[in-house]
């Protein structure tokens, strides 16, 4: 099963499917790691893993439709089974999500479909819910919708911060994006 990953950020959740690919526990091969700008931990990170990167910086078109085709033809020169968007935090266009219909899975730290967004771990803490989590689901044309692979609950401690919480919750989304990763390399 070939990947192509997504992320604007650190790539904590890349570097979990980075280890588990190298130590052989997640069969599959990361194609390319792309990001929607420069500069990002998430493509260090896979550079120096040795993976081929790429940055379709957002910022570079002077159009929305010119970067979402740019990043359709892009992840698409990779012939991936499955692109993961782990915390890529652009909205991608109907047209791609069409051309990965059913093959773009996507993390997001809370239990959908509540608290979708991106602040679904303070919105979480605001309504004073208990029970939180992360959910891995496959991505449609709305903002955190779409079926649910899996999900994982995390509580919500008295004294939990939303950054607190938020590391928790990560912890939990490495482990169940690896899980599903591996559900979808054996289907």
């Amino acid at each position: 099963m070939r990947i192509v990953v997504l992320v604007s950020g650190t790539g904590s959740n890349l570097q979990s499917v980075i280890d588990a690919v190298a130590n052989g526990s997640l069969p599959l091969d990361i194609a390319a790691v792309g990001a929607d700008r420069p500069g990002t931990l998430g493509v260090e990170r896979s550079a120096s893993a040795g993976l081929e990167t790429f940055v379709v910086n957002f910022k570079d078109y002077s159009a929305r439709t010119e970067w979402d085709a740019a990043l359709l033809e892009k992840v698409a020169s990779y012939a991936p089974d499955y692109v993961i968007s782990s915390g890529f935090m652009r909205i991608v266009a109907p047209g791609f999500i069409n051309a990965f219909e059913g093959r773009y899975v996507n993390t997001h730290p809370a239990l959908l479909p509540s608290f979708p967004g991106a602040h679904g771990v303070r919105d979480a803490m605001a309504y004073g819910v208990k029970v939180t989590g992360c959910t891995v689901h496959f991505a449609d044309a709305g903002v955190d919708t779409g079926p649910i692979i899996a999900q994982t609950p995390v509580a919500i401690l008295p004294e939990d911060t939303e950054d607190s919480l938020h590391e928790r919750i990560k912890v939990a989304e490495r482990e169940l994006l690896i899980q599903v990763l591996a559900d979808l390399a054996r289907a």
